[in-house]
């Protein structure tokens, strides 16, 4: 059967065990084991069936749904969006709707349950008996529910879903959907006006806003690549309909206040506007189409009637339909958010409507974001600025003894033959990692993990090139003056800052950096390829020299020496130790207890309210002190430092002194020191591509985010931009009407005033008769006529006419069943009642 209502169809999913993922992704990633939270996986199972098997209208599905989807809100603040369960949904618009669409987040999932809903509330709507009051004000409250959900997917659930939304859920789509909704729970306020017998003026407002709203869903569907031409028509005729019939009561109410002039305008612009309608009744249902053909109808008829008093009696001026006063609007109908979609907390807990909230002993996922935080800065503070600084001293202990051409100076005068103990072990050390293809394969990851991170970032670009240049094109196409909104480097002012920042902080320096690894290792790769081969590879490049023996003075100047180099080593050793033991310390630095007992506290304090990462700073300030005594022994390791260095400048140039003129160990001094600053290197070598590999890891994270923000910008600028090309289109559209129905009456003025312009015979002006109203007679004799009575003429009224509107009647009767004081129609004949 035909209706001049439209549902709004539901969205199809097949199966899906949610539990699987939750179970999977709690048993990784929290402490916690799923076989605590078995009945709560149940439970969300159970609620999916509910939910996704509620296809009809009845009111029972309105809680399944809504359940469902404020347990989903509260658990988004537990799992992140991704969990690992494949959503599949079927569209219900457009053309693809047997073309299944998968996403693997939860939002995906809340953004088809409300859509759902509303597409629930609609049919509820369209159910509804709407001949009776109840049933329209029960109809009127469901569609402006559907309204509200259908706002609250558009401007918090799809803007979050880190993902393209379905093809019937972009914005140009919902904003259609949710002006239809809003326009028929108008019409129903207006039939349920005519059905109270309120005043013309009144449902002449309600009308007027009925036609804005169908107006404004119709722009919106043409924006739209889902919204069917059939349905676009559909809400094009009932925008003029409604158009119509607000004309129409005004132009009744013109009549009860005796403005017979304006009457007849607006009559005429009624008739008009339902003449555009019916324009579209090659589209249209039968029920629409009879609407208007009815409207139409009764307009003629009270036009043809009005004209005739007007040009034969009253003689009023007519004035131009842009003379006429706009009519003003009463809105009855406003998008409603259910408090247990937007607030899930209203309907969650011990007096909730759904119970307790699922999962609500599981840690929030906010906490294990709060201690990936806190880990990072600890990370952060113990290698940057305690482990990398004792580093830094170390390396430059080491330059300091590569300038003095130690140990190899000392080596060859202690051991003029065979190799020394500390080559031979480091040697070892080489061969046992495989030290080129090791260092061979750190460089490959390194450059896969670059590679990626580089192809995240050039994305992010990409789509901020983009939006920048539809912004400049639809800048150049309705100019500055229009276009006002801020430029893309001032919207997105905080990602150009990113993409700055991420490129010359984070790539540029990172790149420099590798390039300076792969020159040590070119440099340096054919000595270590010695220390990575045999012991007859490493006496083969080692001379020996001759034996002597050293005079004292030599002898107790290397002795002094090798005492202070032994204290160098012990110094390596001491602080490698250090950063071993703080390193353990780190590690064992479980902030989780500290987090919960945290967590517990807020949740206590302060019941459903959401735990962000920001509530734990105070807590990672104090936390992060302990490592404050570290940072002092920082401090004492520069100051011991320089009196080492001191020691070793000074028994350096007293052995220089003594051996001066001694050139029997240059060669096998040369040799040594190349083996031991290729071994240094070696060591820098594979300390820089672990940092390297880290640090690319870490960027990962910076770089995805970065490219996440820029889609959802551009999405959402691309959304801004479809709003206002579609205010300024319908400016532009309003302004040529006014302008060419402006020039329309201005051709006629002047041809009736060329008409007019003949001189004609002087007479007096005939005066028109006026109305008066009767004064009241007392009560007549029971089928007796006196003179008081006088004569009363009056027409047949028409049956109303049934069938295709379910306003009972949709208009009042027509003009000639009204009395109007001291008129008679002479083709009506006489009657007396």
């Amino acid at each position: 059967m035909a209706s001049n209502i439209l549902p709004i169809p539901f969205r199809r999913t097949h199966a899906v065990l949610l539990s699987d993922a939750l179970k999977q992704y709690i048993s990784n990633k929290y402490d916690q084991h799923p076989d605590m939270f078995k009945h709560d996986l149940e439970a969300i199972d159970t609620l999916r069936v509910d939910a996704v098997t509620s296809l009809e209208a009845h009111t029972s599905g309105i809680r399944k749904l809504s359940a469902y989807a404020a347990q989903l809100v509260w658990i988004g603040g537990k799992f992140p969006i991704d969990i690992g369960a494949e959503f599949t949904w079927y569209p219900a618009l457009g053309f693809n709707t047997q073309n299944p669409e998968s996403q693997n987040n939860i939002r995906f999932e809340l953004a088809n349950i409300l859509f759902n809903l509303a597409a629930l509330y609609s049919q509820l709507a369209v159910s509804l008996n709407r001949t009776t009051p109840d049933g329209l004000k029960a109809a009127n409250n469901y569609f402006c529910q559907s309204a509200g959900v259908l706002g609250y997917l558009r401007t918090e659930v799809i803007p979050d879903l880190r993902s393209t939304p379905p093809e019937d859920m972009d914005m140009m789509t919902l904003e259609c959907l949710e002006q239809l909704m809003l326009a028929q729970a108008q019409e129903c306020s207006w039939s349920m006006a005519i059905k109270k017998g309120y005043k013309d003026a009144l449902i002449a407002k309600l009308a007027a806003k009925v036609s804005d709203f169908y107006d404004q869903s119709a722009e919106f569907g043409t924006r739209s690549d889902i919204i069917s031409t059939e349905w676009i028509h559909h809400m094009t005729a009932k925008h003029h309909h409604f158009a119509a019939a607000a004309q129409y009561r005004a132009a009744w109410d013109c009549l009860e206040k005796h403005k017979y002039g304006e009457e007849v305008a607006r009559l005429r612009d009624s008739l008009a506007c339902a003449n555009e309608g019916l324009k579209e009744g090659r589209w249209i249902n039968k029920a629409v189409l009879g609407d208007l053909n009815q409207l139409k109808m009764k307009v003629s008829e009270d036009l043809r009637t009005a004209e005739k008093d007007n040009d034969i009696i009253y003689l009023n001026p007519i004035p131009a339909k842009s003379e006429l006063k706009t009519l003003d609007r009463a809105g009855m109908a406003i998008a409603r958010k259910p408090t247990e979609i937007s607030d899930p907390s209203t309907s969650l807990g011990d007096r909730g409507a759904f119970g307790q909230p699922l999962f609500a002993k599981l840690v929030p996922y906010a906490v294990h974001v709060a201690a990936s935080i806190y880990v990072e800065r600890k990370d952060r503070l113990v290698n940057n600025k305690i482990i990398d600084e004792l580093e830094a001293l170390t390396n430059k202990l080491r330059e300091l003894l590569q300038s003095f051409n130690l140990p190899g100076s000392l080596q060859a005068l202690e051991k003029p033959l065979g190799l020394p103990l500390s080559l031979t072990s480091h040697a070892e050390e080489v061969r046992q990692q495989q030290g080129i293809h090791k260092i061979r394969r750190a460089m490959h990851d390194v450059e896969t993990l670059k590679a990626n991170d580089i192809a995240m970032y050039q994305e992010g670009i990409e789509l901020l090139r983009l939006e920048a240049s539809e912004d400049e094109i639809a800048k150049t196409k309705h100019g500055t003056e229009r276009w006002t909104r801020p430029s893309s480097h001032q919207a997105g002012a905080k990602l150009y800052q990113q993409k700055a920042l991420i490129g010359e902080q984070y790539l540029k320096p990172a790149n420099d950096n590798d390039d300076s690894v792969k020159s040590k290792f070119k440099e340096c790769e054919p000595i270590l390829r010695i220390l990575d081969g045999t012991d007859r590879d490493l006496e083969e490049y080692v001379p020996s020299s001759r034996t002597a023996a050293m005079p004292p003075k030599v002898e107790r100047e290397a002795r002094n020496l090798r005492n202070v180099l032994n204290e160098v080593h012990r110094t390596e050793s001491r602080r490698r130790r250090k950063a071993e033991t703080l390193r353990e310390k780190a590690k064992s630095d479980d902030i989780n207890p500290v987090l919960l007992a945290e967590t517990a506290r807020l949740e206590r304090e302060f019941p459903m309210q959401k735990i962000e990462a920001i509530h734990f700073e105070e807590l990672f300030e104090k936390r992060l002190q302990r490592y404050d005594d570290d940072q002092v022994m920082v401090s004492d390791e520069q100051d011991e430092q320089e009196h080492i260095s001191v020691q070793l400048k000074e028994a350096n140039s007293a052995f220089v002194a003594a051996r001066h003129g001694d050139t029997s160990t240059k060669e096998r001094e040369q040799a040594l020191q190349r083996l031991e600053n290729t071994y240094i290197i070696y060591k820098e070598i594979i300390s820089n591509l672990d940092q390297g590999r880290k640090f690319y890891n870490e960027l990962s994270t910076i770089v995805t985010r970065f490219r996440d923000e820029c889609r959802a910008f551009k999405y959402q600028r691309r959304s801004e931009a479809g709003q206002i090309e579609t205010d300024l289109s319908n400016a532009m559209s309003s302004l040529n009407i006014a302008q060419n129905n402006h020039l329309q009456e201005q051709k006629q003025r002047e041809t009736l005033r060329a008409q007019y312009s003949a001189k004609a015979p002087i007479k007096d002006p005939m005066t028109a008769p006026v109305p008066t109203r009767a004064p009241v007679p007392p009560p007549p004799t029971p089928g007796m006529w006196t003179p008081e009575l006088g004569i009363k003429f009056g027409g047949v009224v028409p049956p109303p006419i049934q069938g295709g509107n379910t306003h009972n009647p949709p208009y009042p009767n027509t003009r000639a069943g009204q009395m109007r004081a001291g008129q008679w129609d002479a083709n009506q004949g006489v009657r007396f009642s």
